[in-house]
């Protein structure tokens, strides 16, 4: 990790604090079942600015793409193979001064949900890791859609209507299944869900509750303040990422006593750090989602144990399972 970098190596420091260059992959704002991504990668990396526009220079003069602007998706076409391996390696630029984030989209939805009706998050493992075996594919599916629905601050139709619709044609289909006991309680919690709804009526909510990019920054302002050392975070802009939001960070992160400094918003293309933290980003959740959908590559897959949290956010035996192989090492 990080602590065992010379001051040299590391990127912007300042009166002492580690400077971590941030972006993310997977974004698809609220919409966490329906979108283009099933995995939400957050990375960040310790690396001085000239290590990192070595960085990518190395990746320019390996792959020769005329474009302005190179993406992951340079680095994960197959002719270009050596030079996402090369990248990865531990002899590579960027091993054990990189981490990323991941969360498993749908899961993160259940457990929101549930965790807003009814406060208990052992509930919510539970279902996610019953809820598509009992309720077939197609019954999952309509309860993830609905829950999604209900949580979005923007919704069309009537999204508490809609949820408890599907919790009760689901309990009505699947009474003897493990599933039923969490899908009861459900169906109680109306008031809960209509009080969240007319909560919404006064206007949208600072922390948007189905956004995963806002406790995924505190997230990895916790995995680099680890060693005592006070981080500053140097972010991509995002419009998400507002002066508010930005201040909930950081008092989010003071009590959880976590060393957060501060966050800065820079332009991607006009800071290499954080264009070496978006190819991370985009690489690991590429291999994740790979890995999760039965289509994992074993190889890719153990170059990027060194780099992911063990506390990213999945949830079932299945996905568990999947995340212990990508991170064990």
């Amino acid at each position: 990790m990080s602590g065992s970098l010379a001051d040299g190596e590391r990127g912007g420091a300042a009166d002492g604090f580690l400077e971590i260059a941030c972006d993310e992959s997977g974004s698809d704002g609220e919409n966490l079942t329906g979108g283009n991504t099933d995995v939400f990668a957050h990375a960040g990396v310790s690396l001085s600015v000239a290590a990192a526009a070595a960085a990518v220079r190395e990746i320019r003069d390996r792959i020769r793409s005329p474009a302005e602007e190179y993406k992951a998706n340079h680095l994960l076409r197959e002719k270009h193979r050596a030079v996402l391996e090369w990248l990865l390696a531990p002899e590579g630029p960027i091993h054990g001064r990189a981490r990323v984030h991941l969360m498993e989209k749908t899961f993160f939805v259940v457990d929101r949900t549930v965790g807003l009706l009814l406060d208990d998050p052992a509930a919510a493992v539970a279902l996610f890791g019953v809820g598509r075996p009992a309720f077939g594919e197609d019954g999952w599916r309509a309860f993830l859609e609905a829950a999604n629905r209900l949580l979005r601050v923007r919704h069309d139709g009537d999204p508490v209507e809609a949820f408890y619709g599907t919790v009760d044609a689901l309990r009505r289909a699947h009474q003897r299944t493990d599933a039923a006991g969490i899908l009861e309680r459900l169906a109680g919690t109306r008031s809960r869900a209509v009080s969240y709804r007319d909560g919404l009526l006064a206007g949208p909510p600072l922390i948007p509750p189905l956004n995963p990019l806002l406790p995924a920054i505190v997230r990895t302002a916790a995995l680099w303040s680890r060693d005592g050392r006070p981080v500053h975070l140097v972010h991509d802009r995002q419009n998400m990422l507002t002066p508010d939001r930005i201040a909930w960070i950081e008092r989010t992160a003071r009590r959880a006593g976590i060393g957060l400094a501060g966050l800065r918003l820079v332009v991607a293309r006009d800071d290499a750090r954080v264009q070496v933290a978006d190819f991370l980003a985009g690489i690991a959740r590429r291999i994740a989602s790979d890995e999760l959908n039965g289509r994992g590559d074993p190889a890719l897959t153990a170059l990027l144990r060194p780099y992911v949290d063990p506390d990213s956010v999945w949830g079932d035996a299945r996905s568990g399972a999947l995340l212990s192989a990508a991170v064990a090492g």
